[in-house]
């Protein structure tokens, strides 16, 4: 909280409730926070503006329209100053959904989904691995993904049953 003292806990209440179901009204989220719709739209606005919020995001379970396989890379950079240049070319692939410049053995730790192996492969032999300043890729499949859920910020929120 140190790092912006713009942001009330009325805010991080606010971004708790959208970060648990982001079609919430905003008239709702007044209702459980005691405050009105209107004081939620403008706190909303006021954090985009910020930087903070950069947005809302349809979550699809890819696996049922038949991408079955997630896989991550671990990029190895000819040199760490053509980051720029490769994460510009790993943007243009549809398949990479996720990229971190990274520390570690890696420059690069990229999410990818694919329909199959073949898709897999293709992506990987006919697009990552023809960027340039790529020297080479690790690849690790994922198997099951566990967790995928927001960062709580400690703040209460009433629920329904309360």
């Amino acid at each position: 909280m140190e790092k912006n003292l713009e942001i009330d806990n009325v805010d991080l209440k606010i971004l708790t409730l959208l970060m648990e179901d982001a079609n919430m009204a905003y008239t709702e989220i007044g209702k459980r926070i005691f405050v009105s719709g209107g004081t939620v739209h403008v706190r909303m606005k006021k954090m985009e503006q910020m930087g903070i919020v950069r947005g809302s995001q349809l979550v699809i379970d890819h696996t049922k329209l038949g991408w079955d396989i997630s896989g991550f890379l671990g990029i190895y950079l000819d040199k760490s100053s053509l980051y720029e240049d490769v994460a510009t070319e790993l943007m243009k692939i549809p398949e990479v959904v996720n990229i971190h410049y990274t520390t570690g053995i890696y420059s690069i730790f990229a999410k990818i989904v694919c329909r199959d192996t073949q898709h897999l492969r293709e992506v990987l032999h006919d697009k990552i691995q023809k960027v340039g300043g790529i020297q080479r890729t690790e690849t690790f499949i994922s198997l099951e993904e566990r967790i995928s859920r927001p960062i709580p910020f400690g703040v209460n929120v009433p629920t329904d049953k309360e």
